[in-house]
């Protein structure tokens, strides 16, 4: 009867907990931590040992320091202090991933004697493998529970261990890890200072949980939506977010228009010419968006490497020129028989002139691609951030441009 009513009171104390956390995980870290403080200390601290371990720290650094102080005091020690040794590596990195390696143990330590510790903490955390670590806490193995479950209780750790196992280190991206794991698939991964010390325990779920939340928020970075924006934010901050890229949208725009103004005496004279401005810029557009997604994907997975930079901008380059060659061939055709059918003299010249534009278009518009998120990171700047703002004034400028500018020489 008490065991009955003990759980009845551990479920309700949890059901609050369980409806609390899609709140939090749907907003940025600084409206969740507005929503938080309205709880009570133990629910902020049984909310954050839920979450995964990337959204907890940008949560816990986005509380007002007392209350942190407050829900770090809430909470047990071993998560008290790994909180806060995971607040000291940056963001997207393994060491703001970490959580309590709770089951460490000595080489001498028998088979008996460590199912009878684990018989405690198994209460308290999900144990996955037993690490067994010297005095100075340097990772020598790591058991894995079916060895103990099947191991003689008088056997030593240090019999049935796995020796030198494979770990990660606090300092690596997120990225980098997941390429180290990828062919592993182990549930938990020790991370260890680059002397073996044993720091603290990922797993493999919140790894590939956070850099999914990063990869989401890659799409909107391009047009200037910060990642913090999601669908439950208030839409005065939204506007904050996104109005400033906007003007400087509206900006870059004015250049496109300052271009095809100073060609108007072209477009008076040859009409024909705004109908196709669409058709190069909407082209050239969409070369360079084709270009800046294999860009930024291996900026992201970590491919384009140093010295790699001029081979993608080179083949970025003649995949424009094939393509722009190979569309300008269709672009052409369809202006001839369009001014052809409007009884334009110019036809043929006209087909040429937009032939060798889309070529041009497409060649810039490709080494745009590629080199506006390089210059972006070689600024210190997130390399996604308002690229596609940056790309489409690059290849609006150019294509427009370009044609009037052959237009008003070879046909003029």
């Amino acid at each position: 009867m008490n065991e009955s009513h003990s759980k009845a009171d551990l479920s309700a104390r949890e059901d609050p907990l369980n409806e609390l956390i899609p709140k939090i995980v749907e907003r940025s870290p600084e409206e969740g931590a507005k929503l938080m403080v309205q709880w009570t200390v133990p629910s902020m601290a049984g909310v954050m040992e839920k979450l995964n371990p990337a959204i907890r720290q940008n949560l816990l650094a986005a509380l007002p320091d007392p209350v942190r102080e407050e829900v770090l005091a809430a909470t047990s020690v071993e998560n008290r202090e790994q909180w806060i040794r995971n607040a000291d590596f940056p963001e997207e990195t393994v060491g703001r991933l970490m959580e309590p390696p709770l089951a460490i143990f000595r080489p001498e330590t028998t088979i008996a004697e460590a199912i009878s510790e684990l018989r405690h903490l198994v209460k308290k955390a999900f144990i996955t493998y037993g690490f067994v670590t010297d005095t100075e806490g340097k990772l020598l193995g790591v058991v894995a529970m079916r060895e103990l479950a099947l191991g003689v209780g008088d056997e030593r750790l240090d019999e049935i261990m796995v020796r030198s196992p494979f770990f990660l280190t606090p300092e690596m991206s997120e990225i980098d890890a997941m390429r180290s794991v990828v062919t592993r698939h182990f549930p938990v991964y020790p991370v260890c200072s680059t002397e073996g010390r044993l720091l603290g325990v990922v797993r493999g779920q919140s790894l590939f949980e956070a850099q999914a939340i990063e990869l989401s928020a890659q799409a909107g970075a391009m047009v200037g939506v910060e990642k913090e924006e999601r669908l439950a934010t208030p839409w005065q901050r939204s506007l904050k977010f996104r109005h400033p890229w906007l003007q400087l949208n509206l900006l870059t725009a004015f250049i496109a228009a300052a271009v095809v103004g100073i060609f108007a005496d072209t477009l008076e004279k040859i009409v024909l010419l705004a109908v196709f401005l669409p058709v190069l810029a909407g082209q050239s557009g969409n070369t360079g968006c084709q270009s800046l997604a294999v860009t930024l994907r291996g900026i992201t997975l970590g491919e384009l490497r140093k010295g790699r930079q001029k081979y993608l901008v080179a083949k970025e380059a003649l995949l424009g020129l094939l393509n722009g060659a190979l569309v300008g061939v269709t672009a052409g055709l369809g202006m001839f028989f369009y001014a052809w059918q409007q009884s334009n003299p110019s036809a043929p010249m006209l087909g040429v002139v937009v032939f060798l534009a889309m070529t041009v278009s497409c060649v810039i518009s490709g080494v745009a691609g590629a080199m506006v998120p390089i210059v972006l990171r070689k600024l210190g700047a997130d390399p996604a951030t308002a690229s596609s703002i940056f790309l489409t004034t690059s290849t609006d400028v150019v294509s427009m441009g370009a044609f009037l500018w052959l237009a008003t020489v070879m046909i003029l």
